[in-house]
Formats: C-alpha cells, structure tokens, sequence
C-alpha cells in the first residue's frame, strides 16, 4: 500500500492547499473604497458647480460678447499651441525613446521642469525672458517691437504660455507611443536599402498616428486649463488677451459668480470631451 502525501510530508510542514485561505474582501473593499471617495470627491465639484448656476446665467455667458470672443480666442490659441506642441514632440519622443546618448538624463529632467513648476513661475519666468534679459533696455520684447512683434500682454504671449507647459506633456505622451513601437520594422527597413529618414516617415510614424492624435488632443487640453502663466504672461484684458480660463477670474473679481460658474461649466464640458476623445483613441490602439 502506497503512502499518502501528507503521511511523507517532513514534520512541520503542510500541503498548502489544505490551509485555508483568507477572504480577499479587504483587500478589494480597500481598493474600491479609496477610488469610490476619490471619484464622488470630483463629482460632487461638478455637481455642486452644475447646482449654482441658474438658466438665466447659463444665457448671459452665452450671449455676452466678451465671453463670445473668450471662447473663439480660447479654439484659436489652444489649437496652434496643440500643433505646435506635437511638431515639437514627435521629433523629441522618438529621439528619447530610440537613441541613447550622453546627457539623456539631464535633457530627461529639463523637459520635466514646465510639468513640476508653478505655473505662475512659468508665467513669470516667460515675462523676464522678454523683457528683462539680458538688459532692461536691449530686451527681446524692445527688439521684437522694433521690428513690428508684439509677443508680451498680446495674442502671442497667451500661445507661447500654453505651449510652455502643454509641449512637455505632449513631449512623454510621444515618448510612451515610441516605447510601444517595435523598433524591428525600422531595422527590416534599414536592411531593405532605407536610411533613418526614411525608415522613420515610411514605417515609424504611421504607425505613431493615434499616439499623435492622442498627443495633441492632450496639448489641447492642457492648453485650455492654462491660468497661471498666462495670467502673469498676457495680462487678463476683457476684449483682448482673454480666454476661458481667465474670464472665470475676471467673473470673479466683479462679484459675477453665477457668470463663472457658468464659464466653469463650459471648461468641464470641453475638458470631459478632450479626455474621451484621449480615452477612445488609447482604447483602440
């Protein structure tokens, strides 16, 4: 007669599969416990934004020319700084994700300084590098004026503020759709007579376009939330240099809370758009 496995198990020991295991509930109550109170935290915003504003503020921000022309500058400005942010990042992403080189850690970390700024130091630092460096009366604003450009307080500065910030998260959302590339097919091209050129336009970067799509809607969507450096940058000037962001702080400062809110409202609509439309593209990738 055979032995049984536990009969032949050393001393102390125990088949594993005779211990009981222990309740997983904890755990997964944890888990959707903490995202539960996280998500209710940002509903209950919008909610309680949603809740403020009367159908008669609603119409106000509607049919108000100054908000009317806060939303068109708002399009304008955030879809150049959007194209001008993947122009910028494609060639960035794919020389970070492909090629190794000395000081790739440094220019790593400088590519991150706009995401971990303040974005007023932004703003601020963006107001010095125009008009007080290198010298106070040789500034790159007084050159820029002597030959007919005006970037500070104007259109311009509101495009270079968001392009700031909104080219570096555009920059790591091209890095990740590089790393996802097999560089195998580029190889295979270089085999098959191509150069690097080539191989990047005919076989790379077909294959990166909802990684670009999903790039720039990004850079769009930061382009909109942008407050900071454009505050400090551009000024908040009703007519002129003023767009969602800033009309929110101008409805505040002349007592008009129902009229910010109101503009909120605008901002979360546009900004749950940009995020579907980030979400479904990554899905079908």
């Amino acid at each position: 007669m055979g032995k049984r496995v536990s009969d032949t198990a050393p001393m102390g020991t125990q088949s594993t599969h005779n211990k009981p295991l222990k309740s997983d509930v904890p755990f997964l109550t944890g888990l959707f416990g903490f995202t539960l109170l996280y998500v209710l935290l940002i509903a209950l915003l919008v909610v309680a934004n949603a809740s403020y504003i009367t159908w008669e503020n609603i119409s106000d921000a509607v049919r108000s020319n100054a908000i009317q022309q806060s939303l068109s500058l708002t399009f304008l400005t955030c879809t150049v700084t959007a194209i001008l942010s993947v122009f910028f990042a494609v060639p960035i992403g794919y020389s970070l994700s492909r090629f190794k080189f000395r000081g790739r850690t440094l220019l790593d970390t400088i590519l991150d300084i706009p995401i971990i700024l303040p974005p007023l130091v932004v703003g601020l630092s963006l107001l010095i590098l125009f008009n007080s460096f290198p010298a106070r009366d040789s500034s790159l604003e007084n050159w820029l004026n002597a030959h007919g450009i005006h970037v500070t307080f104007h259109i311009p500065a509101i495009i270079l503020a968001q392009f700031t910030v909104a080219a570096a998260f555009a920059v790591r959302s091209m890095k990740n759709t590089f790393d996802q590339i097999s560089p195998r097919a580029e190889m295979v091209a270089l085999t098959l007579g191509c150069n690097k050129s080539q191989a990047f336009w005919r076989v790379t970067l077909p294959q990166a376009g909802r990684g670009i799509l999903s790039a720039g809607v990004l850079a769009w969507a930061r382009a909109l939330g942008e407050f900071g450096p454009i505050l400090v940058f551009a000024g908040a000037t009703r007519g002129r240099t003023e767009v969602l962001a800033t009309s929110v702080f101008l409805e505040i400062n002349i007592g008009n809370l129902g009229g910010a809110a109101a503009v909120s409202l605008i901002l979360i609509t546009l900004a749950i758009t940009t995020i579907l439309i980030i979400r479904i593209a990554g899905d079908r990738k």
